[in-house]
């Protein structure tokens, strides 16, 4: 038997990704990823996500074109140790870079719409990190102004960007599981309660477990549901700052499809998706960023194994999938759909528990 006893796993999202990364470092860069005309990349914002798709640049044998944070000194620090060209003084020095073709915004939730607004309007595309708005107006909002001027706006959250869901959708479309029945999706971080200002539990942040996480679990949901949910179930406990710390729900769409979530910030769980289908069930676990999955048959019992995509590759799928979407790729373009509803149903959910920030009041 397998001497498991010294096995740790990663602390946080970040370890996780490092050690992704790290288990690629010398490889071959795969040559199916980047498929469409290159576009100049620009960033806002340089915490650990903004470090993170530097990074994915560097594998591919790209990088980051300019960086603007709103202390300029960790923007030079930034662009310095990943060897961007530019430094913006201003977020108009930016806009109005015409090299610049778009904009990855990694900044907290809350401030996302202030940059969609001004970004789209100068007729940048967007890719921008989860939870692309704090709620359903703020989206419409910017889906509007993107099309107003014809660039392109896409959601970063990972789940929809991840060749595993691609290839499982496909054969899901093509009718070879039968039809979805259930999706039961769990996710728990743990956040200590030793500095309660900090993004996860701040209120003026736009913190709480819907926006950090849930968006994850809808999102798998999503992909693989015929559409939106009509009908929700939830409890919720709210932490003392206002935000949402843990909560269990339940959701049906006119199909009669259920989703089943559990979400906690204060209690570690796994990760794990389960799609329950007349034929078989799928389970995919560390699901945000999978690249393998198991399907096991109703028939036979039989156990069928996945892989598709590398999760140190994240990030350069979420960069992949904007420029072919710009280059006219439908499938792409269509998945600011899926987002819209995840974000109705966590808009719905958050006001049922009376979680509101103060750009909401």
């Amino acid at each position: 038997m397998a001497d498991i006893t010294n096995k740790t796993a990663p602390l946080n999202a970040e370890a996780a990704a490092n050690a992704a990364f790290a288990a690629v470092q010398g490889r071959p860069f795969p040559t199916d990823i980047f498929t469409a005309p290159q576009l100049t990349w620009a960033v806002i914002g340089c915490g650990a996500i903004a470090n993170q798709m530097a990074q994915s640049f560097a594998l591919a044998g790209r990088s980051v074109h300019g960086i603007y944070n709103r202390t300029r000194a960790k923007a030079e620090a930034f662009a310095e140790r990943y060897g961007l060209e530019k430094v913006y003084d201003t977020l108009e020095d930016l806009y109005g870079d015409d090299a610049v073709d778009a904009i990855y915004i990694t900044t907290p939730h809350n401030t996302h719409i202030q940059f969609l607004r001004s970004a789209l309007a100068a007729g940048k595309h967007v890719l921008c990190e989860k939870a692309v708005t704090l709620n359903s107006e703020e989206l419409d909002e910017a889906r509007t102004i993107a099309d107003a001027h014809g660039v392109v706006l896409m959601d970063a959250t990972t789940v929809l960007h991840m060749p595993l869901y691609v290839a499982l959708m496909r054969r899901a479309r093509a009718g070879e599981f039968g039809r979805l029945r259930l999706a039961q999706v769990n996710f728990g971080s743990y956040h200590s309660y030793d500095d309660v200002s900090n993004r996860f539990w701040n209120r003026s942040l736009a913190g709480g477990a819907m926006l950090d996480i849930g968006v994850y679990a809808l999102s798998v949901a999503r992909l693989f549901m015929e559409s939106q949910p009509e009908e929700v179930v939830s409890l919720a406990n709210r932490f003392e700052t206002g935000v949402d710390e843990e909560s269990g729900f339940v959701t049906r769409n006119a199909e009669g499809q259920l989703g089943v979530f559990s979400l906690t910030m204060h209690a570690k769980q796994p990760k794990r998706a389960d799609l329950c289908f007349d034929n078989c069930y799928i389970e995919i676990m560390s699901y945000p960023r999978a690249d393998r999955a198991t399907i096991t048959w109703t028939e036979d019992g039989r156990c069928e194994e996945v892989e598709a995509g590398v999760e140190a590759y994240a990030l350069c799928y979420e960069i992949a999938d904007l420029e072919k979407a710009v280059a006219g790729d439908e499938s792409k373009r269509e998945l600011i759909e899926y987002a819209a509803d995840v974000m109705d149903t966590m808009t719905r959910l958050r006001r049922d528990w009376g979680v509101v920030y103060p750009e909401e009041e």
